[in-house]
C-alpha cells in the first residue's frame, strides 16, 4: 500500500516539480548567457559599460529624454542625484542612462534585487543594492548615483526620500543634487532637470542632518517639477491640449 501511495504522490506532484525545474533552468540559463555575453567587461560594482550602451540605444525606441542642468553635475567627483519617481516609469533607470550619455561617464542607480535573472541584469546596467554601506563606498570612490524617491502616481509631487540613503552621501561628503523627472505612459518624450546642490542652512551632525537634508531635497524637487511642468498626471488627461496638462 505504501508503494502505491508513493506512486500516486509522484504522479500528482510531477507537474509542479517539472514547472519548478523548468523555471530554475530558464533563470540559470539567462544568468549564464548574460555572464558569457559580458564576461571580463564589468567594473568593481558589476556595471558593464558596453551592455549599458546597448540598452541605452535600445531604450531610445521607448524614451526621448532631454537632460537639463548638466552643469550642476561634477565632472569627476561623486554625487547623489535624487529624482522623483512615478509608478512603472523606471525614472531612476532612464535618468541614469540619459545622464550617462550626456556627461560621458558611468552613472549608476539605486535599486536592484538579488533575484535572478533580474538582479544580475540590473547590476550589469549599473544598479546597486539599496544599502547604505554599498552606496557610501561607491560615492567615496567618485561615482555618480541616481536615487529614486518613493513612487507616486503622478509627476506632480516628489515622494518621500529615504533619509538613510541620503545619510550615505552625508557620510561620504559628496554633493546631493535634486532632479525632476517627467514622463507619461504611451508617450516617448521625457525630461530630466537637475538642480543645484542642496545644502543645510545650519551644520548638523547625526541622524538629524540626513533627515533635514532629505526633506530639503524633496522640497527642491517639487520646485523643479513646478518649473518643468509637474502637473502631468500620468493619465489620459495629459493628452488634452488645454491648461497645463498637455505636452512635456
Amino acid at each position: 500500500m505504501s508503494n502505491a501511495a508513493e506512486q500516486v504522490a509522484d504522479v500528482v506532484s510531477f507537474p509542479a516539480r517539472t514547472a519548478t525545474t523548468t523555471m530554475r533552468s530558464v533563470a540559470e540559463g539567462s544568468v549564464r548567457l548574460l555572464r558569457d555575453w559580458t564576461a571580463e567587461h564589468v567594473d568593481d560594482w558589476g556595471r558593464d559599460d558596453a551592455f549599458a550602451s546597448q540598452i541605452w540605444s535600445i531604450s531610445q525606441l521607448r524614451w526621448n529624454v532631454s537632460v537639463g542642468g548638466r552643469e550642476n553635475v561634477p565632472r569627476r567627483a561623486g554625487a547623489l542625484i535624487v529624482v522623483n519617481a512615478r509608478k512603472f516609469a523606471l525614472a531612476p533607470v532612464f535618468t541614469a542612462l540619459a545622464l550617462g550619455a550626456e556627461v560621458e561617464r558611468p552613472v549608476r542607480f539605486v535599486g536592484r534585487s538579488d533575484v535572478a535573472p533580474f538582479g544580475p541584469v540590473l547590476q550589469r546596467l549599473g544598479g546597486i543594492l539599496p544599502l547604505e554601506d554599498e552606496l557610501e563606498g561607491a560615492l567615496r570612490a567618485g561615482e555618480l548615483i541616481v536615487l529614486g524617491a518613493h513612487h507616486e502616481y503622478s509627476n506632480q509631487h516628489c515622494g518621500v526620500v529615504d533619509h538613510r540613503l541620503v545619510g550615505a552621501a552625508v557620510a561620504a561628503k559628496v554633493r546631493v543634487l535634486p532632479a525632476a523627472t517627467t514622463s507619461v505612459p504611451f508617450r516617448r518624450n521625457a525630461r530630466v532637470e537637475i538642480g543645484r546642490q542642496v545644502r543645510l542652512s545650519k551644520p548638523r551632525r547625526g541622524p538629524l542632518a540626513e533627515l533635514e537634508l532629505a526633506d530639503h531635497v524633496a522640497e527642491h524637487i517639487d520646485d523643479l517639477l513646478e518649473e518643468v511642468g509637474g502637473t502631468l498626471t500620468g493619465t489620459p488627461l495629459d493628452w488634452l491640449p488645454f491648461g497645463g496638462l498637455g505636452g512635456l
